[in-house]
């Protein structure tokens, strides 16, 4: 972070500022969801429902869907925020995200073949996380190897590996009968509708966090290159196998709950870095808060613009990400 590096207190004051607008954002959004949808629910009484006062059937709705819906959707677009921060050192380039490396397409092939198997609930979850790993387990061991990391080589790696899960994809949705399309339709763009279950995906981003602010020196150092990081005492094959497995988790488990989401991985880190946090110790937990904030408002609104039928997440984050990437990349020339 350029401000740090002249005036620590200034710096300081500015994180602690970012910091509390992020967590600040978060609640509001949080207030905003659970507030919001066809039942009238005031954010007077969804706060009352909140605590457990109010009518049984506020407290229903609010605690039962809309709070388990809310924190998944925030828990879920921290995990891909973190993932993509990550992914980008990893790849040593600004415009990789969580899914450049077919973790994605692992998952939703696993998931599309589960959906046509009848299976559903949990068991649908754990079928695409096992899809998620299963393209971790292949790029790593085609990309490693037996030699160094190569970012170029795990890069095409990912690429070529992404493009034939893009085919059985496609495959899957033209021999599957009419009436199994709009579900798998749905989780392919992104659909938080089924999540019920936030805790685990919170205990994830939390540790997935904390893991990887520990990290955080040597990535700072890693960002001036492999050498000087090398010279400076930095594992480097070490640090890098660490970022590819933890970024490849944490998509996983993104994925997992709410399917492909694009955008949210890719244009937070942007957002942040442009704003002069580039110091990983402070980016890391920041893209995560403000992932949380992106994809829960976006879900928020997926509810609500064409309500009471719902439209997967994916298309709102596309709509907000497709623009406001441009324009980040605009400001990025004229700085």
């Amino acid at each position: 972070m350029a401000r740090s590096r002249h005036n620590p207190v200034t710096a300081n004051r500015s994180s602690l500022a970012l910091f509390s607008v992020l967590v600040g954002l978060s609640a509001a959004c949080l207030l905003w969801a659970i507030s919001s949808g066809s039942s009238g629910v005031s954010a007077r009484d969804a706060l009352a429902g909140l605590v457990g006062g109010g009518d049984a059937l506020t407290q229903t709705v609010v605690l039962e869907l809309r709070l388990p819906r809310a924190l998944s959707a925030w828990a879920v677009g921290g995990l891909l925020a973190t993932a993509g921060a990550l992914m980008q050192v990893l790849l040593r380039n600004p415009l990789a995200d969580p899914y450049v490396l077919g973790v994605s397409g692992g998952a939703a092939s696993a998931a599309l073949i589960a959906m046509l198997l009848g299976i559903v609930g949990v068991a649908l979850n754990a079928a695409a996380f096992a899809g998620a790993l299963l393209a971790v387990a292949l790029v790593f061991g085609l990309a490693r190897g037996r030699g160094a990391w190569d970012p170029a080589r795990l890069l095409l790696t990912g690429v070529v590996l992404a493009a034939g899960w893009g085919a059985l994809i496609s495959f899957l949705l033209a021999t599957s009968p009419a009436s199994a399309l709009p579900g798998m339709l749905f989780w392919l763009m992104g659909d938080l509708s089924n999540a019920s279950a936030p805790a685990p995906a919170l205990i994830v981003l939390i540790i997935g966090v904390a893991a990887s602010l520990l990290l955080a020196r040597s990535l700072n150092i890693l960002a001036l290159g492999d050498v000087q990081a090398a010279a400076l005492g930095v594992e480097v094959n070490l640090v890098r196998t660490l970022l590819y497995l933890g970024a490849s988790l944490l998509t996983a488990f993104a994925v997992t709950l709410g399917g492909s989401i694009g955008f949210v991985g890719l244009v937070v880190p942007h957002m942040l870095r442009l704003a002069g946090y580039t110091d990983y110790r402070i980016l890391l937990p920041a893209a995560a808060l403000l992932g949380g904030v992106l994809l829960l408002g976006a879900d928020t609104l997926a509810r609500l613009v064409l309500a009471p039928r719902q439209l997967p997440v994916g298309v709102i984050t596309a709509g907000l990400g497709v623009p406001l990437f441009l324009y980040l990349l605009q400001r990025e020339r004229r700085t």
